[in-house]
């Protein structure tokens, strides 16, 4: 498809694209920005709307490998071009790849996030409380959508916001899996979480320090023990809160929840990062809802 070649920093394209890249914010389309060769071909694959596509000029070495998906005529995505030096004023990274697209994401509502999809055998949710990082925020959602979370959800903790699972830095850290799995972002964490104990979802804090740190009963109450990974039933509706990096979650949120877990660790060390520790916890979710894939003909 013959483009005529954007010549212009005052284009309104380069406008959007600059502003979802470079400021990390959502165009007036709700359109996000992914720049990556690998990242759009997520975002076209993924099946959210694509306002455009934009190729720099060395970056038209990628138009192949895409080819398959945008150049079918009953998509109709909008296919741009520039210069590299132009690209290069508008992309987030600092080598970019010359190509980038503007993507919609899907809007999940809370109800989306109870949904059963086929094979799961309950929810299974991540809940964000406060985690600043961007890509704190994308390394978990990668991370608990590769071990079979059904729905994530995004919340401030009262002293901290989370960073948007769909800024730049996020996107590339959850590699393109905010794109697939239903995320609702920024809502309110006192209706959230009443909204989750009305629908008989179990909520689970992950903490940090505890003054109990063994196992214990599995039905104790929260604010008397604090459970390892194993003694938890992951095959009921969950939700695994997860808080700021620094600060863990609100008091009033660890006291509320159903359960409060922590992971064992040698001692010495005192605790693992936000995404660190919830890699290990759906490793244990998926153990148990029998989803980790074969590794040797034999289940990992």
């Amino acid at each position: 498809m013959g483009t005529a070649t954007i010549t212009s920093r005052d284009n309104r394209w380069l406008k959007e694209f600059r502003l979802a890249l470079r400021g990390g914010l959502a165009t007036e389309s709700g359109a996000v920005g992914v720049e990556g060769v690998r990242l759009v071909e997520e975002a076209l694959r993924s099946g959210c709307a694509i306002d455009a596509v934009l190729f720099s000029e060395s970056g038209e070495r990628h138009h192949e490998r895409l080819a398959p998906v945008i150049d079918r005529p009953e998509i109709a995505i909008p296919i741009l071009r520039t210069t590299d030096r132009l690209f290069e004023g508008v992309a987030d990274t600092e080598h970019p790849q010359g190509v980038a697209a503007l993507v919609r994401p899907r809007t999940a509502t809370f109800d989306d996030l109870l949904k059963k999809p086929e094979g799961a055998c309950s929810p299974l949710l991540v809940v964000l409380v406060g985690v600043q990082d961007p890509g704190n925020v994308g390394t978990i959602i990668r991370t608990a959508s590769a071990f079979g979370a059904t729905g994530a959800a995004t919340a401030a903790s009262g002293q901290s916001g989370t960073a948007s699972p769909y800024s730049p830095k996020a996107l590339r850290a959850s590699a393109g899996a905010a794109l697939h799995l239903p995320i609702v972002a920024g809502m309110s964490l006192p209706i959230l979480l009443t909204q989750l104990r009305v629908a008989g979802v179990r909520t689970l804090a992950s903490v940090a320090h505890a003054s109990n740190d063994g196992g214990g009963d599995a039905d104790a109450d929260a604010n008397d023990a604090v459970l390892a990974p194993w003694d938890l039933d992951w095959c009921q509706p969950v939700a695994l809160l997860v808080g700021n990096e620094g600060a863990g979650l609100p008091r009033e949120v660890e006291q509320s929840a159903d359960a409060r877990i922590r992971i064992p660790m040698a001692s010495g060390i005192e605790s693992l990062n936000a995404a660190a520790a919830a890699a290990v916890l759906f490793y244990e979710a998926a153990r148990q809802r029998k989803i980790v894939f074969n590794i040797g003909g034999k289940k990992a």
